[in-house]
């Protein structure tokens, strides 16, 4: 089962990822993007990271609800408003539970990415965060480290698609060849949950 201690410090744990990857992000924006992607999460999760610990929330779809709430109020773009629907969205399905079976939060994090493919207008293919996100949820039923490489594979992939959404499409083919940022940064967070995953049954052992 996981509780609220596990989604803060998974939360931190991509905090930590984000800043530590934020050049690479930036740089993988520059070409297809405002070259702003890396530091407008870095800012976003570092805001995330300091909620969480100033509130405490206890229930793990509360510590998601207000996760997001903190990107889409500090992280400019589109960037905050995917992220931030992503996270409530999940949030919310996940309900009042003071603790969630991974079964649940894998169904609740569909949820997230079915919203966040709503709100984008985005579908598998076209270039996005999504491109890492539905294979990394797809996995998630096999286990966390499952749905982590997934999530990388997803966004390496992304690599000779041709993007149909975002800033990127305006530049049509000269898009090809080209990683997706944000594809790349959802796969960071499926590398923080399953390092969490990790750690939290390395403890309890």
């Amino acid at each position: 089962m996981l509780d609220a201690d596990f989604f803060r410090r998974w939360l931190t744990t991509a905090a930590a990822a984000v800043d530590r990857e934020a050049d690479r992000l930036t740089e993988l924006d520059s070409p297809i993007g405002d070259a702003d992607h890396g530091s407008n999460l870095r800012r976003g999760f570092a805001a995330v990271t300091a909620a969480v610990e100033k509130e405490a929330p206890d229930t793990p779809g509360a510590v998601l609800m207000l996760a997001g709430r903190q990107l889409i109020s500090t992280v400019g773009g589109a960037s905050g408003p995917l992220y931030g629907t992503l996270l409530r969205r999940t949030g919310k399905a996940l309900g009042d539970a003071a603790q969630v079976a991974e079964t649940e939060f894998a169904q609740a994090l569909r949820a997230g990415v079915d919203a966040v493919a709503t709100l984008g207008g985005s579908a598998p293919g076209d270039k996005t965060m999504l491109d890492a996100l539905l294979p990394g949820v797809d996995a998630l039923s096999t286990s966390f480290a499952a749905a982590c490489e997934a999530a990388r594979q997803g966004a390496l992939a992304t690599v000779p698609l041709q993007a149909r959404k975002g800033r990127a499409s305006y530049l049509g083919e000269r898009s090809v060849g080209h990683q997706d940022p944000g594809a790349t940064s959802s796969a960071l967070l499926f590398e923080a949950l399953a390092d969490t995953a990790a750690a939290t049954k390395e403890a309890s052992a």
